[in-house]
């Protein structure tokens, strides 16, 4: 996804770069996962000076960009499949306030059997409530690789970051999944095709 993102914007200047975890696990409330994330925007900072910030993550990933989100330069986060704690055990739920001021895009497949769907559309729910830039696409038939649909997910991530960060035009499909009421605008279906209109 990052070599993807990076040749659709080298022109405007985009840098993409992977974190490497220091730990495995989200460790409770050590959240090292996210620790290391809001470390990444302040390297991006250092590196690059006063620049917008992207943060993206898969699985467990997608829970610390989720998380990491409240960092000053932080302007857009895209959790795929975000690996989110089950809810009604005793723990608080996973915080929302830190994504407002963010475009934020979940992307889970409905046959994900590692990260339950159901839950990060709960999370987007919650967030939608305080920050109408929330959406969340359903990738049908998929699962937590979401490697049946590669193209259509990878087309849909750049049309996002492009217009989170650049402010490029987002795709039609975008733009009714951020305007319309929940649940709608939280369960759009990513259609099989999706990016090949945006190439011609």
């Amino acid at each position: 996804m990052g070599r993807r993102l990076g040749r659709a914007a080298r022109d405007e200047g985009l840098v993409t770069h992977v974190v490497h975890y220091r730990y495995r696990g989200w460790n409770g409330e050590e959240a090292h996962l996210a620790q290391d994330a809001a470390w990444a925007a302040d390297e991006a900072v250092r590196r690059y000076g006063d620049v917008p910030v992207c943060l993206a993550g898969l699985g467990m990933g997608g829970r610390a960009a989720l998380r990491a989100a409240g960092h000053d330069a932080v302007n857009s986060v895209l959790a795929l499949a975000p690996w989110l704690p089950a809810e009604n055990t005793g723990t608080p739920l996973e915080p929302v306030k830190q994504l407002a001021g963010r475009r934020v895009l979940v992307v889970h497949g409905t046959h994900d059997a590692r990260t339950d769907p159901e839950l990060s559309f709960r999370l987007a729910a919650r967030a939608k409530k305080a920050n109408r830039d929330v959406c969340r696409f359903e990738v049908h038939a998929d699962g937590h690789g979401l490697t049946q649909y590669r193209d259509e997910v990878l087309a849909l991530a750049e049309n996002f970051v492009g217009g989170a960060l650049f402010g490029r035009a987002f795709s039609r499909p975008l733009q009714d999944a951020f305007a319309a009421p929940p649940p709608l605008g939280l369960r759009m279906p990513l259609a099989a095709g999706f990016g090949k209109s945006l190439r011609r």
